[in-house]
């Protein structure tokens, strides 16, 4: 669909929210599209990190109000998702297992902050910011009230979610909500080097490890270390492990095919 694009590279795609007139502002099938996009990317093994991004100068500015304000767009049956909150984009991120780099190239708000809360990664600009909902009698319902007293603690998530308060981009990084910023011009080559780092590393390993990091969030830590010994021991099995080991010996670069 226009108001979404998908475009691949390599072991690279892109998925680009696509309404810069509407500082990308999600509608009811634009919810439906992405979690597919998500799903056919974890699904493809060849796919090894996808960014998430959007179109012009904002990242994405949440629900389309006039979506909702109309009855349709999340909770509502034209989107195709009916009430299955847990079938929309942030809850499909989070049961990925192939990383999402957000290139957060300007504002998000609302929904459009969940959905960069929820990747693995986050590049943003220096034109960048996040604002939460409740200024629009509205609240983080698609994961920014579980994401946020885990990454920033209590204390400062109470802050910027009950005040409404926007953070810039220094403040992002700062709150430790971003990996880094960059000068907008430099946010694409700083997108790029990320994205084919991680796609250079061993496909199957780095799956495994966003795994256990992310089931490691609810479980005890004996129950994660048992879970990290059994991932291992599969992965010793592989292909891209003797690869690991006979590049070491040689002395060359490895070269893994996520077998």
């Amino acid at each position: 669909m226009d108001h979404l694009i998908s475009e691949r590279d390599g072991h690279v795609v892109t998925i680009t929210m696509n309404r810069p007139d509407r500082l990308n502002a999600i509608s009811g099938p634009m919810l439906a599209e992405m979690s597919r996009l998500l799903v056919d990317c974890d699904a493809d093994r060849d796919v090894r990190a996808v960014v998430l991004t959007g179109a012009g100068r904002g990242f994405c500015s949440g629900l389309d109000l006039q979506d909702l304000a109309a009855g349709q767009g999340l909770g509502s049956d034209p989107g195709g998702l009916g009430t299955r909150i847990d079938d929309t984009p942030p809850f499909v991120l989070r049961r990925l297992d192939v990383p999402v780099i957000c290139r957060l190239n300007g504002p998000a708000a609302g929904y459009g902050m969940d959905l960069a809360l929820g990747c693995d990664v986050v590049i943003a600009s220096d034109r960048a910011s996040l604002a939460p909902p409740v200024r629009r009698s509205a609240l983080p319902e698609s994961g920014g009230t579980w994401l946020l007293p885990r990454l920033v603690g209590w204390h400062k998530a109470s802050e910027v979610t009950l005040f409404g308060r926007r953070l810039d981009a220094a403040e992002m990084l700062r709150l430790g909500l971003v990996n880094t910023v960059v000068a907008a011009d430099d946010l694409d080559a700083t997108v790029a080097s990320w994205a084919a780092e991680v796609a250079a590393m061993p496909p199957l390993a780095v799956r495994a490890a966003k795994r256990a990091m992310r089931l490691g969030l609810d479980a005890t830590f004996e129950a994660n270390s048992h879970h990290v010994m059994a991932e291992l021991l599969n992965l010793f099995r592989t292909d891209d492990f003797k690869e690991s080991l006979a590049s070491f010996l040689e002395k060359r670069p490895a070269t893994y095919r996520g077998r």
